[in-house]
């Protein structure tokens, strides 16, 4: 199988929302047809805390909810587990994730699925995570996917971690918090629905899980440090170079910035990782 690495990819597999206009597309998406690989709110430095932590070792059975282009599941194959298997419910993304390659013995698989309803067996897991997505999700999916990575994952020492935005601080007014929202929706053209850490850590108690580690990081996805930092320099100026020769896309990454940085003392990023503490049938 040949390497999710955009730069040998074959030119056959478009990222997800090639063919919208950049001015309407998704913003994760177009962030990905510039170059940007590292899509999560926390950067490379956060997902990495998270992976470290959940401790992954070569007899685990790992599934990613929404996997995405593969940035994520190329760090975690370096672990060399038993198994991995990316859900994500965009064609155009299965189809970079069925090119993921690994030099070891881990079964590798891409699924065609939703995150809330993926298909796969129960407790054919002992790990699950996700990143990016819950965020995304009105409450009532956040818990349907909770209680999907609940079901696939193997008894009481399963791990499961998320890895999202969060509001800042704990006692946020709801106006405010409305406002954030409403903001994010017009840049980002995807609903996003963050919480508070601890709005994250009550909806995962509500599912049945029990929070064991938790991490906190800016939310720069889009500040220049952070960009070098997750994407290298030379993939940084290939990217900062395609915006700027592309009217509406710089338009787009400005805007999304601009509400960034409007917000940022009120928004983060975190990572939490958690076992399952109920059994559910």
């Amino acid at each position: 199988m040949a390497s999710t690495d955009p730069q040998t990819l074959h030119q056959s597999i478009p990222v997800p929302g090639d063919g919208l206009d950049a001015a309407r597309m998704p913003g994760h998406w177009l962030l990905a047809r510039l170059g940007k690989r590292v899509l999560r709110p926390g950067g490379l430095e956060l997902t990495r805390w998270m992976l470290d932590t959940l401790g992954i070792r070569t007899d685990d059975r790992v599934v990613e909810l929404a996997a995405g282009l593969g940035s994520t599941a190329r760090l975690v194959l370096e672990h060399a587990p038993a198994a991995y298997t990316a859900v994500d419910r965009d064609p155009a993304a299965v189809a970079h994730l069925c090119a993921l390659t690994t030099a070891g013995p881990t079964e590798v698989a891409a699924v065609r699925a939703d995150a809330a309803d993926t298909g796969l067996p129960p407790g054919s897991a002992t790990v699950v995570y996700g990143e990016a997505m819950l965020t995304m999700q009105p409450d009532s999916a956040k818990g349907r996917i909770m209680r999907e990575a609940h079901r696939l994952l193997a008894g009481t020492d399963g791990r499961y971690a998320i890895h999202e935005l969060c509001l800042l601080p704990e006692d946020l007014d709801q106006e405010h918090a409305e406002e954030i929202t409403r903001d994010l929706g017009l840049a980002i053209h995807v609903g996003a629905r963050p919480l508070t850490p601890s709005g994250w850590v009550a909806l995962l108690a509500a599912e049945g899980f029990t929070v064991t580690a938790r991490r906190r990081a800016p939310m720069a996805l889009l500040e220049t440090r952070r960009l070098i930092a997750d994407e290298g320099l030379a993939r940084a100026t290939r990217i900062a170079g395609r915006a700027l020769r592309d009217p509406a896309a710089r338009q787009r990454v400005l805007e999304m910035r601009r509400v960034f940085r409007r917000h940022q003392a009120h928004l983060g990023a975190i990572s939490l990782v958690a076992t399952p503490t109920t059994l559910f049938s």
